[in-house]
């Protein structure tokens, strides 16, 4: 029992990597089917965005860090980057920078950037 709640509590780098995958696939097909407004499509991305912030906060810098994606188009984002691939995955999918700007703190902003 110690062992299956102290992976619940804290998961390990792939395995949030995996859900962050799985929930930002989830959150593009509410998108397609009930609009970027629906209560399922704000849940799923409300979701992938705490994924994302419990990874950075257990595994940056050593594992994971944020990058800005200037090939994304659109509004500014950052991408997850991995430092060890997971699977064939070199990142954890991507946080809208003002997102990342009002969920975590700036001390945290610069921490989780690579240098």
């Amino acid at each position: 029992m110690i062992d299956e709640t102290a992976k619940l509590l804290y998961p390990s780098v792939e395995k949030l990597v995996e859900e962050i995958v799985a929930v930002n696939h989830a959150w593009k097909v509410a998108c397609e089917l009930f609009g970027h407004d629906s209560p399922l499509s704000t849940s799923s991305r409300d979701l992938k965005t705490c994924l994302q912030v419990r990874l950075l906060r257990s595994y940056a810098p050593e594992q994971v860090y944020l990058i800005e994606d200037k090939k994304a188009e659109g509004e500014p984002v950052y991408s997850l980057r991995l430092r060890e691939p997971i699977g064939n995955r070199l990142y954890a999918e991507h946080l809208p920078m003002r997102i990342a700007e009002e969920v975590l703190a700036d001390k945290e902003l610069k921490q989780f950037k690579k240098i």
